[in-house]
């Protein structure tokens, strides 16, 4: 769910484990417009995902270009968990979990408690690996692994600091985007968000649904809105949680050179600031047994921060720089719990000079294969041949210190967060652009959060107002998506009544956390 961070693990394409067969395509007419070319709809052929898994796994073939589909095809893996109560089942409930480069064969088992009882009584959901992605016909740009943690060990760790950095960063993106364009340029021009949205709408079909059900976290967001506009009259249900402003993603469709990158575009270096701030001022509202770096006031822990930032400039404990620890702060603030609790513990030790104990979570539970290849190439395919960044590397210092200068430390991370985009070779051959705007079928309910280090409730403001039907409902609560990590019974109970009969939240309806941080 996070749109900048993505990890490097073990390598493949589609896992030997999924036990389905290949999908065998049938005729069917183009869900577009009459004058598109003949696509045909997967069959998905469900089996046990592992011998006894409660989730099903199936490999959908589709065209890689949707405009010549008798062409090349590409595989998607795809996952299934059934209606826990099959006699009150609605339909299928379709699930982006974000990124881009969020695996849902992975991450939508590992958060299937956090849905709704009644959504998960009421509806197959189902989640795929998007095209480009963990699973499915991946984006992979090295051999093997140990290239790709080679190539991940040779920069810098959060973005650079000082020339000498910045340099390498810069020479380890391009030497990334070579690597790319080698392996497979077919692809790479041809895993936009637009690709995605035709996908899902065949996926829709394969499913037997006749309109679309879909929640759409983060980059789902925009995945969703792209859905919404290319074909408005499939949409039954929708919600978009933690958005992207659409004008953002598009740069507003200008054709000249971006100014400025996509992530300040949508004000992410701002919001960022914001959450760090509110995360020093509850911590520093608490006692140290409720948040361990709490200073005794908000003030004071500010300024503790601040300290501590300065410090690890000069001095870096152990790995970690201060680059490394400003985007492991930022980071951490998406979850509440633990990510909050965890984080002032982290910043504490560091404060005593101590290398930090990462957090011990649980393992995700083993469903298709559990850790495909996720290297940064995956997110970077879909963001940079989607959405407008500027070409020139030597400006992203300029734009990282004056966003430096409006948001702080977060500043620099979301600046440099996009310079990947500066020298990736690929455009998309298949990009939505517009307009926003085309009436759907039923209407859409949009939720932002308040204090999102990642998607501002600006940008949620935005969306709703640039669908031309949606209703926006706000999560007056902190972290990044108000369903996956951050609980709110009044969000999942306007979300469960909006997906079973279409009933919208009161206009200007706002809701809470279950709990606040450190209570």
């Amino acid at each position: 769910m996070a749109l900048a961070v993505a990890a490097v693990c073990s390598s493949t394409l589609v896992a030997p484990d999924i036990a389905a067969a290949r999908a065998q395509p049938s005729p069917s007419p183009s869900p577009s417009s009459s004058s598109s070319p003949r696509q045909t709809v997967p069959r998905l052929d469900w089996s046990p995902c592992k011998p006894g898994s409660p989730y099903d796994c199936a490999t959908a073939q589709v065209p890689l270009d949707h405009a010549a589909p008798a062409g090349r095809t590409i595989d998607l893996a795809v996952v299934r968990r059934k209606a826990g109560d099959p006699a009150k089942r609605i339909g299928t409930l379709f699930v982006n979990p974000g990124g881009p480069g969020g695996p849902g064969t992975v991450q939508v088992p590992q958060n299937y408690d956090s849905f709704p009882k009644e959504l998960r009584e009421r509806f197959d959901i189902v989640s795929w690996d998007p095209r480009g992605i963990g699973n499915s016909t991946a984006v992979n740009c090295f051999d093997t692994p140990e290239q790709a943690q080679a190539w991940g060990a040779g920069k810098p760790v959060g973005f650079p600091v000082g020339a000498k950095e910045r340099t390498t960063w810069i020479d380890a993106y391009e030497d990334l985007g070579r690597r790319c364009e080698k392996r497979d340029p077919d692809l790479l021009r041809h895993v936009s968000t637009a690709d995605t949205a035709q996908d899902l709408d065949l996926l829709r079909q394969a499913v037997g649904e006749r309109q679309l059900n879909y929640l759409g976290v983060s980059y789902g967001t925009i995945l969703g809105a792209t859905y919404a506009n290319l074909f408005p009259d499939k949409v039954r249900a929708m919600v978009l949680d933690s958005n992207i402003d659409p004008l953002a993603w598009t740069n507003d469709a200008s054709p000249s050179e971006p100014r400025t990158t996509t992530f300040l575009r949508m004000g992410s270096d701002r919001t960022a600031a914001a959450t760090l701030g509110k995360f020093l001022e509850l911590c520093g509202s608490a006692p140290t047994t409720r948040c361990a770096f709490s200073a005794g006031s908000p003030q004071a822990t500010r300024d503790k921060f601040d300290q501590l930032m300065r410090r690890l400039r000069e001095h870096p404990v152990g790995p970690w720089t201060y680059a490394r620890t400003v985007a492991d702060t930022v980071s951490s603030l998406y979850i509440v719990r633990p990510g909050w609790t965890d984080l002032a513990a982290r910043l504490q030790q560091l404060w005593q000079g101590r290398v930090p104990e990462g957090p011990q979570y649980p393992p995700p539970p083993p469903v298709a294969n559990p850790n495909p290849y996720l290297g940064e190439e995956q997110a970077a395919a879909v963001w940079c041949a989607d959405s407008p960044n500027p070409r020139d590397p030597a400006v992203y210092d300029g734009l990282a210190e004056a966003s430096a200068r409006r948001a702080g430390d977060a500043g620099r991370y979301w600046t440099w967060s996009g310079e990947p985009c500066a020298t990736w070779p690929a455009r998309s051959a298949n990009r939505y652009e517009g307009p926003w705007n085309k009436p759907t079928a039923h209407p859409v309910l949009v939720v932002g959060t308040t204090y999102d280090p990642s998607t501002p409730h600006s940008d949620a403001q935005a969306m709703a107002q640039e669908l031309a039907d949606a209703r926006l409902l706000t999560n007056d609560g902190y972290g990044h998506t108000a369903l996956f990590n951050n609980a709110s019974t009044c969000i999942n109970t306007y979300e469960s009544r909006y997906f079973v009969d279409g009933t919208l939240p009161p206009a200007g309806t706002t809701c809470r956390p279950d709990r606040q941080p450190f209570s």
